[in-house]
């Protein structure tokens, strides 16, 4: 039996279907960032669920991590688990809890070799196990990143990845890309891809409260792996 002509309209309706002036709106779930102007101008009005963000700082510590901070305490509150593979640097506890995030529900994974991470970030997505996932690989190629889309395809979490910058300037599966720099003092986001019109301009998240940014100012210097030591001045986590 032939099957039945499927409408242009119904086509634009799938969620991995989108058009280039126009922002995907519907379709796949997604995690409220907890920043208004952000929510706005992503897809969905938010981090997408089960598909890959590209997070892409000037340098770390740069508020990479308070960006997340509102949609990771979200999930923490909810008992799920925060899986963190490969992070240059040990999280410091009393400002993650200032944050909201309870450490109780904080898995950090070590790994001895960047095939790890993307080994130990594929398992973790595919688990279904886990409320968000955020890795740090190195130097990751396309075919790479596009095993850990398909992994995260298949389960519910968002799976965030801390890239260099220099990798802006290289294809990536990843749905929603995102470049962090600084501007008056807060964050500027610049988002590099995402399903539907691109954006010119940076979103501006305004900065922390002096008396939250000196009470959290801090990180475990530590170095998870010998690779990664390196002087780490600037702070890793945000409340």
């Amino acid at each position: 039996m032939a099957s039945m002509p499927v409408s242009f309209a119904a086509l634009l309706d799938r969620p991995d279907i989108w058009r280039g002036q126009v922002l995907s709106r519907a379709g796949a779930p997604t995690l409220p960032c907890g920043f208004p102007g952000l929510d706005a101008e992503l897809p969905g009005g938010g981090w997408p669920a089960g598909a890959l963000t590209e997070i892409l700082p000037a340098h770390e510590g740069i508020g990479e991590l308070r960006l997340l901070g509102p949609a990771l305490a979200g999930l923490s509150r909810r008992g799920l688990r925060l899986v963190w593979i490969a992070p240059p640097h040990l999280p410091y506890a009393p400002a993650l809890a200032a944050a909201g995030i309870d450490v109780a529900n904080l898995v950090i994974v070590r790994v001895a070799s960047p095939k790890e991470t993307l080994w130990a970030t594929e398992q973790a997505l595919a688990s279904n196990a886990c409320g968000a996932v955020l890795a740090w690989p190195r130097g990751a190629k396309y075919a790479e990143l596009r095993r850990l889309q398909i992994a995260a395809e298949g389960g519910r979490a968002p799976a965030f990845l801390f890239r260099v910058p220099e990798a802006a300037g290289e294809s990536s599966p990843a749905p929603l890309r995102i470049a962090l720099g600084t501007s008056a003092g807060g964050l500027a986001v610049r988002v590099l891809k995402r399903r539907g019109a691109p954006l010119a301009q940076p979103i501006l998240l305004p900065p922390m409260p002096p008396g939250v940014r000196s009470k959290n100012h801090h990180v475990d210097r530590h170095p998870l792996a010998p690779a990664a030591a390196r002087d780490f001045s600037a702070r890793l986590v945000h409340a």
